[in-house]
């Protein structure tokens, strides 16, 4: 600990203490450090105002763990570093590492400012790029093998919490605290690194040993829901690896912290499909514009219960349950035949947890044009889907009041109960099995020619 030396902790998707490498990087490096979140204007008009109001709990918790020492300043990265580097004659920045493709372009200008950034540790368990085919040395395309390599690779142990935190006071003007508000009727999960950990406790000692059985029913509490605090580095994924066991509900749970991942890899090696076709020829298919059926879906009016529960649920409360995300996103793409990047737009309006790569590659993966996507031809059935994982219809009686009064047997299916489920319920825009059929042709349009 240099005596007079000041280092920036510069915090951007690790608002935590514990297991924060970057943190104890600048701790032990310097005498004080500055804490430091910068609202980023560009960021924050691509954002949701669900996230927003997240961020903005998110950052009162950090800061009550820091002593209310964290200085929030909005403005230019460049300027605001190079004022407190000045002000402060700090010798150091340090940072968790980021690799998606806005992160890194702003961490390059900063750097090409003059401004060097030391970077410890990142948002992952292991670095994007650095899981490799051991016979060329090029990345994983496929989930089952990058697994098994990732798993080889493995990873540090979470990094220890520091005993004391030595910052510098921040003065008024330094202490912009964002006032996101929630839109009405909004209710989010409770935001901060001890809700984190407090509901991985709970996910352990109550769900995970039947992870395997119980992940994909949407009707009980049978996920981890770590995606809010994964996405804002409350908690980092190395806590949520430590002490799992070989057995088959702890090996699933770990495959689901993999496919982010995975995916976090493959944006890293092809950083445009954020936004752009993995494979190419899913952009010459033929697409209809969006309209009222687009409109339908956005507001859980499809006349599908189990994709109306879903799609309300995202806006009521920022998360979808994973298996009904891969049922509104097939319903969207195959039997609305919507673009997938229309669907992405919306997840990334409405979702707390939005994370880049893990939403635009779950998109494409749905829609068969993504890397080890789902069989282009598999169309999910939403009646079938909704009986299977949400047999009781309690997902669709708690999102679809309109249809709580119809028994298990009938909620799936309402409109083959005649009059009785009318209550306002709208009635089905498309015909699943017709759209099915329309989607499988369109896709055989795209199909590589046989040489």
């Amino acid at each position: 600990m240099p005596k007079g030396k000041v280092a920036i902790i510069w915090f951007r998707r690790d608002l935590r203490i514990n297991d924060q490498p970057a943190l104890l990087a600048a701790i032990e490096s310097s005498e004080k450090v500055i804490p430091l979140f910068i609202l980023d204007k560009a960021q924050i008009q691509e954002a949701g105002a669900k996230l927003l109001a997240y961020m903005g709990q998110s950052l009162r918790k950090l800061d009550e763990s820091l002593g209310n020492n964290l200085h929030i300043i909005e403005g230019d990265q460049v300027e605001v570093l190079s004022v407190l580097i000045k002000k402060h004659e700090v010798q150091e920045v340090h940072i968790s590492a980021e690799y998606e493709r806005y992160g890194a372009e702003r961490d390059a200008r900063v750097e090409a400012a003059g401004i060097k950034l030391i970077r410890t540790g990142s948002p992952y368990a292991v670095t994007p790029g650095r899981v490799l085919k051991p016979s060329d040395g090029t990345p994983y395309k496929v989930y089952t093998p990058f697994y098994r390599g990732w798993r080889t690779h493995g990873w540090r142990a979470p990094a220890v919490t520091p005993k004391k935190i030595n910052c510098v006071e921040p003065t008024a003007e330094y202490r912009s605290f964002p006032d996101f508000r929630l839109p009405e009727g909004v209710e989010i999960i409770e935001a901060g690194e001890a809700a984190a950990l407090a509901r991985f406790k709970e996910f352990s000692k109550k769900a995970l040993d039947s992870y395997d059985e119980s992940r994909n029913l949407a009707g009980i509490d049978g996920t981890s829901k770590m995606s809010t605090y994964l996405k804002f580095g409350e908690i980092h994924p190395r806590t949520l690896l430590k002490g799992l066991g070989e057995d088959k509900a702890h090996d699933t749970f770990r495959k689901e912290i993999a496919w982010r991942e995975f995916y976090a890899d493959v944006l890293f090696n092809n950083p445009m499909t954020d936004r752009e076709y993995y494979v190419p020829r899913f952009a010459q298919m033929r697409y209809d514009k969006p309209g009222a059926q687009f409109k339908a879906w956005c507001e859980g009016k499809t006349g599908y219960p189990f994709v109306d529960a879903a799609m309300r649920q995202i806006v009521k409360e920022g998360w979808m349950h994973n298996r009904t995300r891969m049922v509104v996103a097939s319903f969207l793409v195959k039997d609305l035949h919507l673009e997938w990047q229309l669907g992405e737009r919306f997840f990334r309006e409405h979702l707390v947890d939005y994370d880049v790569a893990s939403n635009s590659h779950g998109w494409q993966w749905t829609a068969g044009c993504g890397t080890d996507a789902s069989p282009y031809y598999r169309v999910f059935n939403p009646i079938e889907q909704g009986k299977r994982f949400d047999a009781e219809g309690e997902y669709i009686k708690k999102y679809v009041p309109e249809l709580s009064h119809l028994t298990a047997a009938e909620i799936h299916e309402p409109w083959l109960v005649g009059a009785r489920y009318k209550n306002n319920y709208p009635e089905r825009i498309v015909d699943h099995a017709l759209e099915r059929l329309e989607s499988l042709a369109r896709l055989e349009e795209i199909k590589p020619s046989q040489q």
